[in-house]
């Protein structure tokens, strides 16, 4: 099975919601931390992986949602 780096992240917590995201879609999925763990919160860098079948799939669902364009007109 091939895995690949979907997102990287500074903070653990980050790649921990997006991992919950794609399990709610039964999207299989890993982290790897990057770094040495830090102190007082801050946090330490992680790797989001998916299958690499799974990667369009999880990154459409992690993505921003696009703004409607008539939308954005009629705010202008």
């Amino acid at each position: 099975m091939t895995w690949v780096t979907l997102k990287t992240t500074n903070a653990r917590w980050e790649a921990d919601l997006m991992q919950q995201v794609l399990a709610s879609h039964d999207i299989p999925c890993r982290i790897l931390d990057l770094g040495i763990p830090s102190y007082f919160g801050a946090g330490s860098p992680a790797a989001l992986q998916v299958r690499s079948q799974d990667r369009w799939t999880a990154l459409l669902l992690l993505s921003s949602p696009e703004e409607d364009p008539q939308e954005a007109s009629d705010n202008r």
